[in-house]
């Protein structure tokens, strides 16, 4: 049978494209009150509209126009305007200043814009830092930048967890007061006059009232409601056990430490103690710790090497201690969080660049850029060249019309022709586009990390830790228990092509042959690259 049309309908189908339309809306915000004086809510808005305009999009929406923390994308505000994209379907950009106007939570914030560019249609778009997200190298510079937004935050959150420890080192309480205490000056840390008010001297009569009369919680909480201060009694342990009451500071963030505060004691330390001491002997239960996912960030990311499935973990009550575990029946892979972690911490630590190295390193990767998307770039010549020709025609056509050469119909027959093949080359213009600033500043960025790519992932909440590991292996990572070794069968190609560089010039250094790393695999198919951290 020579006829194949047939069978055209077993063939599979080539996919649909994007359909993106011209529909736009606007999210603008500022971190605080104090910050709308300096980053302008009003200049985003023009700055966006501005943008939009440029573009040629409609907008039919704005949203925004307050003070929401980006640290996380739990915002009325963002939600609100995330709703509206969703249900109005008719949405194909949301226009923002820079990408951390839409978020700072990191990959949380790259996987909002995603779900919506995938699922949805919508562009995310950011009049500071111009790309197209509908391509490989776009979406990975969006989500660089996303990334980046959020180191900025934990950084500045270190800087500023720094300050509050020194301040309680010398004694200074920095947050809001127990009850009890009034504030006769505020201000700043050192300068604040902290001292017992009315209802305080009225909460002094229940630590003796459990000191020297042994009373239940229950009997307190109802003589001091006769006293006019509703105290329930369950809240009344936590009045017990802070040590603020009889003069001290204590904080998570100084762990095993006790500092003298510049406050008024509500009561003795002495009498501190001896309420202490009561409850401890009346208590039955001794103290249980509850089971936090803070403590083992490697669950589930890490797997066994021997059965291939996810390792959990569990608490040693006795000891204190965290372990991860294989829950395979008769695999028996059991390892401490504080070794594996070290272990992560080690694997991690492997893409760290010295300081003298940035530079040669940079160079190197931009190199391998540009030889990567040279033929990128002569096809935009090309294209260039052929859009040249075509504007010249159309010239052409208009001055031969003007002149009379040609009647109506010829003109715009040939003008219609012209001018579609104009909008198809510049579509494929934009489409091939690549802005070689914005691969410069997401390579920048990248380097930033891996100047000390262990801060990122210590100074990150749980959830941080997670994306900041599913970015580095992808796929996970295995635990041998026979080796105490981990190896991981992929890692991320871009901070891979930075750190083979740096081992290159290390082994340079020592008079050792290095071929130079191909360009990451992140603008082509996924490779598979075993190894050992």
């Amino acid at each position: 049978m020579s006829d194949l049309s047939l069978f055209k309908q077993f063939a599979p189908q080539k996919k649909e494209q994007l359909s993106i339309g011209t529909n736009a809306v606007i999210y603008t915000r500022v971190s605080s009150v104090d910050q709308e004086d300096n980053t302008s809510l009003a200049s985003q808005k023009r700055y966006c509209e501005n943008y939009a305009e440029k573009k040629e999009l409609n907008v039919i929406g704005y949203f925004g126009g307050t003070h929401e923390s980006a640290k996380t994308d739990d915002r009325k505000e963002f939600n609100k305007m995330l709703t509206f994209v969703k249900r109005t379907k008719n949405v194909s950009y949301v226009i923002v200043y820079s990408y951390e106007r839409f978020s700072r939570s990191g990959m949380n914030g790259a996987q909002i814009a995603d779900e919506l560019l995938k699922k949805y249609g919508v562009v995310t778009l950011a009049v500071t830092q111009e790309l197209d997200p509908t391509t490989p190298a776009g979406s990975f510079q969006q989500k660089i930048l996303f990334l980046f937004g959020q180191m900025d935050n934990e950084l500045r959150r270190d800087k500023v967890v720094t300050g509050m420890k020194e301040m309680l080192r010398k004694g200074y309480w920095v947050w809001s007061l127990p009850r009890g205490y009034s504030d006769l000056n505020k201000g700043r840390a050192s300068e604040r006059q902290i001292v017992v008010n009315e209802e305080g001297n009225k909460l002094r009569k229940a630590f003796e009232w459990k000191a020297y009369k042994q009373m239940s919680n229950i009997e307190i909480s109802r003589r001091l409601k006769k006293m006019g201060v509703d105290f329930p009694d369950k809240r009344l342990n936590e009045l017990f056990r802070n040590p603020f009451y009889c003069g001290l500071i204590t904080n998570k963030m100084m762990p095993g430490e006790v500092v003298e505060g510049h406050h008024e004691a509500m009561v003795t330390k002495e009498l501190f103690l001896m309420a202490n001491q009561v409850r401890k002997e009346r208590r039955i239960h001794s103290y249980t710790f509850k089971s936090d996912n803070e403590e083992l960030p490697l669950k589930v990311f890490t797997k066994c090497d021997k059965c291939k499935e996810s390792l959990t973990g569990y608490l040693v009550k006795k000891k204190g201690l965290y372990y991860y575990k294989c829950s395979t029946k008769g695999c028996k892979v059991n390892r401490s969080a504080k070794a594996m972690h070290e272990m992560f911490k080690q694997a991690v630590n492997l893409f760290k660049i010295a300081p003298e190295e940035m530079e040669i390193v940079k160079i190197q990767i931009e190199e391998q850029f540009y030889n990567f998307f040279e033929n990128n770039i002569q096809e935009k010549k090309n294209m260039k060249s052929n859009l040249t020709e075509l504007n010249k025609k159309i010239e052409k056509i208009e001055e031969r019309f003007a002149l009379g050469e040609i009647n109506k119909e010829i003109h715009k027959k040939f003008t219609t022709k012209f001018e579609q093949e104009r909008a198809e080359i510049e579509g494929e213009m934009n489409k091939s586009s690549i802005n070689f600033s914005n691969l410069k500043k997401t390579l920048n960025f990248a380097l930033k990390i891996c100047s000390n790519p262990l801060l990122l992932w210590e100074s990150s909440n749980y959830d941080g830790k997670k994306v900041f590991q599913n970015l580095l292996f992808p796929e996970g990572i295995y635990y041998n228990r026979d080796l105490d070794q981990s190896r991981t069968t992929r890692i991320n190609s871009f901070f891979s092509l930075i750190a083979s560089i740096s081992r290159g010039l290390e082994g340079s250094k020592k008079g050792i042959s290095v071929k130079k790393t191909k360009i990451p695999s992140f603008v082509g198919p996924p490779g598979l690259e075993p190894g050992t951290p």
